[in-house]
């Protein structure tokens, strides 16, 4: 397996769109609308193995100490290589050089983040404009079964 992690161009916004409908659907993901991502692009980093998109994820900076790991996506059959990891991890890294001291991450993969070091806290300590800008567009609110995370740097 020959994996590569590169910053999107706007071009890859569909091929992205498509990868990650099927959790959109099921509820797992929030929707983005291609504006949305576009507007977005540099927060992303995308898995690619020969020219074909395998997985991404985003670093959201809510403020100058707090951003988010979101989006976190991996196409079916490359689950469990652990891409996902190298996503998050390079997101991590990413937060660092600019600076943030904590990272968040929302999940229905509780156990996937503790690995990499996050620690659960509770919901009611996310920063407000988190739940009011994404939480409300989730077709689970405010019924939500996900976990709050956070890892500090």
């Amino acid at each position: 397996m020959n994996i590569t992690f590169v910053k999107p161009k706007l071009s890859d916004i569909a091929s992205m769109q498509a990868l990650v409908a099927p959790e959109i659907e099921s509820g797992i993901i929030l929707p983005r609308s291609d504006d949305e991502v576009a507007t977005n692009i540099r927060s992303y980093t995308l898995a690619v193995e020969n020219k074909e998109l395998i997985g991404f994820c985003a670093l959201h900076v809510h403020a100058a100490s707090l951003a988010e790991i979101r989006s976190l996506i991996i196409k079916e059959n490359f689950r469990g290589k652990k891409i996902g990891e190298n996503l998050v991890n390079k997101c991590v890294e990413e937060a660092k050089a600019l600076g943030i001291k904590r990272v968040l991450s929302l999940t229905y993969k509780k156990s996937f983040f503790e690995r990499l070091g996050f620690i659960e806290i509770p919901k009611e300590s996310l920063p407000e404009h988190k739940i009011w800008a994404d939480c409300i567009k989730c077709k689970h609110f405010p019924i939500c079964n996900e976990v709050s995370l956070i890892k500090t740097l």
